[in-house]
């Protein structure tokens, strides 16, 4: 599973930190039905909508891990461009790109 290097060094430096919102994250994984891979759909989306990088690379692989087509994935991008505009979307677009061309190689 890849790690981005700042993530790994936090949780050197704040394990306690690290494992309690790892804790609460696995809490509300399994506070309800939805299925893992929707799960990461969803986190991905909320993470274009906060222009943030790394949650969207992240939730892209995850969600590739749990099953979700490349297309499923692009659709959740693509999902997003009404509501985050041309610029995240696109942005976002890049990123997912990005995670799926790293798949092939």
């Amino acid at each position: 599973m890849y790690l981005p290097d700042i993530f790994k060094k936090f949780v050197e430096r704040n394990r306690e930190i690290s494992e309690a919102l790892l804790e609460v994250g696995e809490l509300c994984s399994q506070a309800g039905p939805i299925d893992k891979l929707t799960q990461h759909l969803i986190q991905m989306a909320i993470a274009i909508g906060a222009n943030s990088q790394g949650g969207v690379r992240s939730h892209a692989r995850r969600a590739l891990d749990a099953g979700a087509t490349k297309e499923q994935v692009m659709q959740a991008v693509l999902l997003s461009a009404t509501l985050v505009g041309f610029p995240g979307m696109i942005a976002a677009y890049g990123w997912v790109e990005e995670v799926i061309s790293a798949r092939k190689s």
